[in-house]
């Protein structure tokens, strides 16, 4: 009872998490179902007092473990080939270019504290205001505002320093 209400509130919420972060789209539902697959084997998932930070952050740990699994067995080593590929007016180098800066930007929220790191992901990645980031993580909005301020002087000064390279 407690998992249909929460996949009826949050399934299209997760779907726009995962979707924002893989690129095989057909692993979306996968990864969501990996979500309440964890919930159900919880002893009392009612007892869950902010579902929606449990679920986000549930959320960016089965995104960990997938890419841990994927580097053990040599995920992603491979492009999935598109049946109406259509050119692009963007050329090779600015692809490589953005791909390395979204590399970086991945390695830099890692250096991240968990908590800042939500912070950022929630509100800058996902769009959610201030104020529901807040919330959705407990704490309060001037606490989300400072981690929020040191995730973002911390991603300029890390890519400024690799744009300089």
């Amino acid at each position: 009872m407690v998992l249909t209400r929460l996949a009826q509130t949050y399934d299209r919420a997760l779907s726009r998490f995962f979707e924002r972060r893989v690129s095989v789209k057909a692993d979306v539902p996968d990864l969501v179902q990996d979500v309440y697959l964890r919930l159900s084997r919880m002893p009392d998932p009612a007892g869950i007092e902010k579902p929606e930070h449990f679920l986000f952050v549930t959320a960016a740990n089965v995104l960990k473990d997938r890419a841990r699994r994927g580097a053990v067995r040599g995920g992603g080593l491979h492009d999935e080939i598109d049946d109406e590929i259509a050119g692009s007016e963007i050329s090779p180098d600015r692809v490589l270019e953005s791909r390395e800066a979204a590399h970086r930007l991945q390695a830099v929220l890692l250096e991240l504290p968990e908590r800042t790191r939500d912070v950022f992901v929630l509100r800058v990645l996902e769009g959610l205001k201030m104020a529901d980031v807040a919330r959705a993580i407990g704490i309060s909005t001037r606490a989300a505002e400072k981690h929020q301020a040191k995730a973002l002087a911390h991603v300029t000064d890390a890519l400024e320093d690799w744009r300089h390279r």
